[in-house]
């Protein structure tokens, strides 16, 4: 596999002097293309110690435009990187649409180092490897742009590297002890290298081995990739959103054709099996309500002295109690542990992310609870139902959200998800009551009324993703909701239950 990157390849100062001018005018005229597209540029650079890694990324920054070209390098987590799942400091940094992001020792390093130093397993390692390879996959689907570059160096060019750099006191501070523990390891390392490159090469995310001893080569071997790849991506994406609009078209032309109704409509669904006249006396509700807000209290005191998180994600129909509920769980916590989130449409800025970026980035510190009113969700409900998401976009999200949750949960947080349930009659008389209350009109919106004239779509939406989304490690819970008193103490006593379990 390395073979063609140990051979030698040098390049005379002439000749790299003739090359330059060129090929930075080419790669900032690239560059300015990938500005005006919606595709962001994820450049990846790894490799053995001394090949070259940094001082190729601060070529491209002297080459690109600094005002969309952003760098991130990576040591041990810190404590509050550590608190969160793994890549939530790679969700955190990712570059919006249009932008170049350049990532060293990024989120193949540590596995790697692990393997090699024989922290983890072989099958540990391919798990890893497996996580990594998702992760690019979910930015890849959404349009990013992913190059991988491993600089490379053969054992004997990496000893007279490094010796070069220690003798050198401008670049000394390059070379640490570690680098020459990596070196006695140069046979094991490579051989995971090896490993590495073949289970996470793929026609969306490449891996490109670059011969690192010559940095004249290097740097302009890894510019030109640069400038092709960006080339060849634009062209690609824009044949997809050409076959896109034409696709659009010709469902917009079935549609109107289309006299039939839907055979979905009217059927069966999960939430047609729910007993809707649940229900709670107000004595009943009172004792409920104190003995598990005091519970719910001293299990978050555990989860804090435990460093144990908590995420609760609330979707439901308009007016089906979702603020109501989570009212009543806050009450119970200390405001400095917990933070609820408003998920409204979103803004310039996340727009420019994949839509789980913005989740990604509220992510709770141990111990803390974050709560969502409306979540990430709304991928395979709002935008599949307003046309946000094309059809292949919201179908694909099931299995995105799937992983985003079985990150979550493998890093020990306690994710619980609610759908509160009510019928098309309570909700048309919650919102009568909200005209008339005027401290309620607020909640009463245009887009409310527009909702609910299109339920049969929704709750096929909704059906179809408690069938995907439902699993043994983030399962759903559903709130039959018609009385709140039901549908609060319900949520209580599931947050409860599921914390204790975690806490056990």
């Amino acid at each position: 596999m390395f073979e063609t990157a140990e051979v030698g390849n040098k390049l005379d100062k002439q000749a790299y002097k003739e090359r330059v001018p060129e090929l930075r005018e080419q790669l900032l005229e690239a560059q300015r293309e990938l500005l005006a597209s919606t595709v962001p540029a994820i450049i990846l650079f790894a490799g053995v110690d001394g090949a070259g890694k940094h001082e190729t990324v601060n070529v491209l920054n002297e080459w690109l435009d600094p005002r969309a070209t952003m760098t991130r390098a990576y040591g041990a987590p810190t404590e509050e990187e550590a608190n969160r799942p793994e890549y939530w400091r790679y969700w955190r940094d990712l570059p919006p649409r249009g932008q170049i992001g350049l990532f060293l020792s990024a989120w193949y390093s540590r596995p790697l180092l692990d393997y090699v130093k024989q922290v983890c397993d072989e099958r540990e390692f391919e798990d890893r490897l497996r996580r990594a390879a998702e992760f690019e996959r979910t930015l890849a689907d959404d349009g990013a742009l992913i190059l991988k570059f491993w600089m490379h160096l053969d054992r004997k060019r990496q000893k007279k590297r490094l010796k070069k750099l220690e003798a050198d006191p401008l670049t000394q501070w390059q070379v640490k002890p570690q680098d020459w523990e990596h070196w006695k390891l140069y046979d094991r390392f490579v051989a995971a290298a090896k490993t590495l490159i073949a289970r996470t090469s793929t026609g969306d995310a490449p891996w490109l081995i670059i011969e690192g001893y010559d940095h004249r080569y290097r740097s302009l071997t890894v510019a030109t990739h640069v400038r092709d790849a960006i080339e060849r991506h634009l062209r690609k994406q824009r044949r997809r959103e050409a076959l896109r609009a034409s696709a659009r078209d010709t469902e917009a032309d079935r549609e109107s054709n289309d006299d039939e109704t839907d055979v979905r409509f009217g059927r069966a669904t999960v939430l047609s099996t729910l007993a809707m006249d649940k229900s709670l006396s107000r004595r009943k509700y009172s004792s409920e309500l104190k003995r598990l807000q005091q519970e719910l209290a001293l299990l978050q005191q555990q989860a804090i002295d435990r460093r144990v998180s908590t995420i609760l994600a609330f979707e439901g129909w308009d007016a089906s109690g979702k603020g109501g509920s989570i009212r009543r769980v806050i009450q119970a916590l200390d405001a400095r542990h917990y933070r609820v989130i408003s998920i409204a449409s979103p803004s310039d800025e996340e727009r420019a992310h994949h839509y789980l970026w913005r989740f990604w980035r509220h992510l709770p510190r141990a111990g803390r609870v974050t709560i969502f009113d409306r979540s990430w969700y709304g991928r395979v409900l709002v935008e599949r139902i307003e046309g946000f998401a094309s059809e292949p976009e919201w179908r694909r999200a099931y299995a995105e959200i799937n992983r985003f949750e079985t990150a979550l949960c493998r890093h020990g947080i306690v994710l619980c998800k609610f759908w509160l349930h009510i019928t098309p009659d309570e909700q048309l008389r919650r919102f009568e009551e909200r005209k008339t209350t005027p401290y309620k009109h607020w909640k009463l919106t245009d887009e409310d009324w527009r909702n609910r004239e299109r339920w049969d779509e929704y709750e096929v939406a909704v059906d179809e993703t408690i069938a995907a989304t439902s699993t043994a490690i983030a399962p759903w819970t559903l709130v039959e909701a018609n009385q709140k008193h039901y549908a609060r103490i319900k949520v209580l006593r599931t947050v409860c239950e599921r914390l204790a379990s975690a806490l056990d």
